[in-house]
């Protein structure tokens, strides 16, 4: 694996406590030269000043970095500024999505929004700033859990591939055959970009279970029996997390995949571990 084959994420922090120790953890993985950095942006664009800081600072030391920007409860005129802004300060990368409903954010708001999905972010990005962003967009190869089908879920990758996006992440996942089936379904209809394979370091089973139920990821049955099988263990369950998520990633580079992208829950040592064994591989 290559440097320019990865990325990794991180979630702006909300504390003086939390940015100190995300430079501390961004200076580690920043050694291990990523193509980019990611920065997500909360439900609503809750963590839009936060997304915006962290972006920065790591333009400002000398890295490439992609903020996430979603449209639900957006107006263009917002969007518009934003992506004035990052264009004025050299960002040239972003990941566009339709974004998680804030809270109290009901049907009937998200049907008078002026968004509301992320084919339509795209479009409007590239309406307003032509060809000044690579843009990548999300794609869910276990289905997103809101979708009707997968078929349907695949159209609406589709469509956002149609409207102007680069290349796509997509949600972490363990099992690498649902992988290879969705990129086989998006090429049927047409759509050849780069799908990078999100990827995300076991380190905590009962967090691993929580994030996983609310975005639809599957947990193989025999990972998450071995995994609870390991009680409150930790050294166990990250050192079994470790062989799991290396041997998921070895698979997909070797199968095609175009790169990893690491959703690091803002820690170092997992992700540079997977990193260091993956390149030795």
């Amino acid at each position: 694996m290559k440097p320019h084959n990865f990325s990794i994420e991180f979630f702006p922090p909300k504390t003086a406590e939390g940015t100190e120790k995300l430079r501390v953890t961004r200076a580690r993985l920043a050694e291990l030269q990523p193509k980019y950095f990611s920065v997500t942006f909360g439900a609503g664009g809750s963590t839009q000043q936060g997304t915006r800081d962290t972006v920065l600072e790591i333009i400002g030391e000398g890295f490439e970095a992609a903020p996430h920007l979603s449209c639900i409860g957006s107006s263009r005129e917002s969007l518009k500024a934003i992506l004035q802004d990052y264009k004025a300060n050299g960002v040239s990368r972003l990941v566009a999505l339709r974004g998680d409903l804030p809270s109290g954010y009901g049907a009937m708001d998200q049907a008078s929004s002026e968004f509301r999905y992320a084919n339509e972010l795209v479009e409007f990005v590239r309406a307003e700033t032509g060809d000044w962003f690579n843009i990548e967009v999300a794609a869910y190869p276990e289905m997103h859990p809101q979708a009707k089908s997968p078929q349907d879920d695949v159209q609406n990758f589709v469509r956002k591939v149609k409207a102007g996006a680069n290349s796509a992440i997509t949600q972490y996942f363990y099992n690498a055959d649902a992988y290879f089936r969705f990129i086989d379904d998006a090429a049927r209809l047409g759509v050849q970009v780069p799908v990078i394979a999100g990827i995300m370091p076991i380190t905590n089973y009962s967090q691993l279970m929580r994030f996983s139920d609310m975005c639809g990821t599957e947990i193989p049955r025999w990972v998450r029996l071995k995994l609870a099988s390991y009680g409150d263990d930790v050294e166990s369950i990250r050192a079994f997390g470790l062989d799991v998520v290396t041997q998921l990633g070895e698979r997909l580079l070797q199968g095609g995949a175009p790169g990893l992208h690491f959703y690091s829950l803002n820690q170092a040592g997992p992700t540079e571990a997977i990193w260091r064994r993956l390149v030795k591989s």
